[in-house]
């Protein structure tokens, strides 16, 4: 088990945790939560050995194989599929035995490398992977494809796919979620319920923390509190204990103020000012509760719009897609004041293409699309993360857009981001990406648009954030269109769902609730003949391997009966030669009769050897007709 023992943790001089004391139990499933910052990730990074306890014991069994996702982009030129089959170090470790013992012809080792292999299922490592990768929204296709061919979003799926691949006792996944799309996130959430060895996650989800965890680690002013149950349950926990310690803070203040009172009214009579001493002594040892801040720090919200014109935007017969590719077509509808849509749709159907066009980034193929001349979009993506002027500051962008305000009021707009005090004249490069994310929010909430969309906006928010934006979009007058793999806010701001799917949009049958069965049944069908051509093509492949295998397994046989072989030859050219010189007339002669003696001797010595050599030969010939029919 995981073993905490009051740890302290420190990053450069800022205290992260003090006094932090839990268990982690084998195949325990533990979610980590809490306010972007508060150590989340240098727990994880304790956990790796990467960081060692600033006070404290950390103590974890040293047997145990740990997982995480890499956080480098990788560049190389190797497939998705070996990529990913790398992730598995054990696998990798018997190949390269096996490698060394077939170069210095150890048959023994050769032998007992494969059994490993079969012992660990290692002949069926191309097919594992190959539907991690299916499940992570790869195409059949692109399982042979290099990785630099694939987008910086794309290949942190492939370390995602890679972490998943080894056989762990110990799974660290650090926002797993951040790269995927709806689709993914419910196929990952089916993986790790489903995972044996033990899980920590970090995850602003809490759809999927509560799917997925057992119970939540949450880190808040450095303090470390284990609550049993998913997120929601955290939640009310918390709740209720902040709830009773802010009822506790309340009623100490008051102790406290009474007795500051006495000591402030008594400290200077001389017949009082021992007691007063004494009082001020208790209240110095007093240990102070802090006050539990509940709200969140993240507080906007958005202007009604100044016209909000009917309808919006319309598309008559759209198509759309890029170059001579068709990715959407007989696009019919329009965007009605106040509708909240969500897009929902098989990974690469095409919802953010739909955005786009809808955004004004492309145009479509043939169709009309007819905005109304009050129309004001605001459009958010993640590429527009890197759009921000990386040596500017917070309050920069924000008089870019209004140059008419003054300081104090940008600040109070910026401040209900989290900009507070002088960060809002920091430049941005330095600047995660949830923060990031949150100035690109705050100059879309202050451009006062009359039709929202966002894809994937949750992206790097923590749940504080996401609570403030969710409550938002729940006031906000205008129009939504909105792409999230983050169920919470689809529930809570979106009272239309659109299916994007085979080339067009339509109305979604069921409520968000349905959409898992509807894409396991949609993945069922089409993934059929992708199937079939994985298990056809990694079989075909296993098979010749397993043969060469085989081969390789046959050889110690092999060699053994051809050196019998050889034997064999030479001992009855021997026979041959001495049955020659026997026939010779001269060896009968009284002479030679001690001669004679002696090649009858050896005569009888050799018959006796290629009787033993052929009684072997025959014996490994039939062990090798027999290990070669096996095959």
């Amino acid at each position: 088990m995981l073993i905490f023992n009051n740890v302290a943790l420190r990053r450069a001089n800022r205290l992260l945790l003090e006094q932090a004391s839990f268990l982690i139990h084998p195949s325990q499933k533990v979610g980590i939560s809490g306010p972007n910052g508060c150590g989340k990730s240098s727990l994880l990074a304790l956990i790796r050995g990467e960081l060692t306890p600033d006070a404290g014991t950390f103590t974890k069994p040293d047997a145990w194989q740990i997982a995480y996702v890499a956080q480098e982009n990788i560049d190389s030129d190797i497939s998705a599929l070996d990529y990913v089959i790398a992730g598995d170090t054990e696998l990798i470790q018997i190949k390269t035995a096996l490698v060394q013992a077939e170069q210095i012809d150890d048959g023994d080792a050769v032998a007992r490398l494969h059994a490993q292999l079969e012992t660990i299922d290692g002949y069926s490592a191309e097919s594992r992977a190959a539907r991690l990768l299916d499940g992570l929204g790869f195409a059949f296709t692109e399982l042979q494809t290099a990785i630099t061919k694939f987008s910086g979003g794309w290949r942190m799926r492939l370390n995602l796919a890679q972490a998943l691949m080894c056989r762990s006792d110990l799974l660290l996944l650090d926002e797993p979620t951040n790269h995927l799309d709806l689709d993914a996130v419910i196929w990952l959430e089916d993986w790790l319920r489903n995972y044996q060895g033990t899980l920590l996650l970090i995850s602003h989800d809490r759809e999927f923390l509560d799917a997925v965890v057992e119970s939540v680690l949450y880190i808040d002013q450095q303090k470390i509190a284990l609550y049993k149950g998913g997120y929601s349950a955290c939640e009310r926990q918390r709740a209720e204990h902040l709830a009773q310690q802010q009822a506790v803070y309340i009623r100490q203040q008051q102790t406290i103020d009474h007795i500051q009172k006495f000591v402030n009214r008594f400290r200077a009579q001389a017949t009082k000012a021992r007691q007063a001493q004494s009082r001020l002594k208790a209240l110095e040892r007093m240990e102070l509760i802090a006050p539990a801040f509940v709200d969140s720090p993240f507080k906007f919200a958005f202007n009604t719009p100044e016209k909000l014109p009917n309808p919006l935007l319309s598309l008559d017969n759209v198509k759309v897609g890029y170059d001579t590719q068709v990715i959407l077509e007989k696009l019919n509808f329009t965007l009605a004041p106040g509708e909240r849509i969500g897009l929902l749709g098989p990974n690469g159907a095409g919802k953010s293409t739909l955005i786009r066009l809808l955004a004004g980034e492309i145009l479509p193929q043939s169709g009309v699309i007819n905005p109304s001349p009050h129309l004001k979009i605001a459009y958010f993506a993640q590429h527009q993360l890197d759009q921000l002027r990386f040596d500017q500051s917070p309050i920069w962008h924000l008089s870019k857009q209004h140059p008419d305000f003054t300081e104090q009021k940008l600040r109070s707009m910026l401040g209900g981001f989290g900009f507070i005090g002088d960060r809002v004249f920091d430049p941005v490069a330095p600047f995660s990406g949830g923060e990031k994310a949150r100035l690109v929010l705050a100059l879309l909430v202050y451009s006062n648009p009359n039709l929202l969309l966002l894809d994937e906006p949750t992206n790097h928010l923590d749940l504080a954030m996401r609570l403030a934006l969710s409550t938002a979009l729940q006031d906000y007058a205008g129009t939504v269109v909105l792409v999230s793999h983050d169920r919470h806010l689809l529930r809570l701001c979106v009272d239309r769902l659109l299916l994007v799917h085979n080339g067009i949009v339509q109305e979604f049958a069921g409520d968000l609730d349905a959409y898992p069965a509807w894409l396991t049944n949609f993945r069922n069908k089409a993934n059929e003949l992708s199937s079939s051509k994985i298990s056809s093509t990694i079989n075909r492949k296993n098979q010749r391997r397993q043969e060469a295998e085989h081969r390789k397994q046959l050889q110690p046989l092999r060699t053994r009966f051809k050196d019998l072989e050889t034997q064999l030859e030479q001992l009855q050219i021997k026979h041959q030669e001495l049955q020659q010189q026997l026939s010779d007339p001269v060896m009968y002669e009284p002479i030679n009769k001690e001669k004679l003696l002696q090649q009858m001797a050896v005569q009888q010595a050799l018959d006796q050897e290629i009787v033993a050599v052929e009684t072997l030969w025959l014996e490994v010939g039939e062990a090798l007709e027999q290990a070669s029919n096996i095959g």
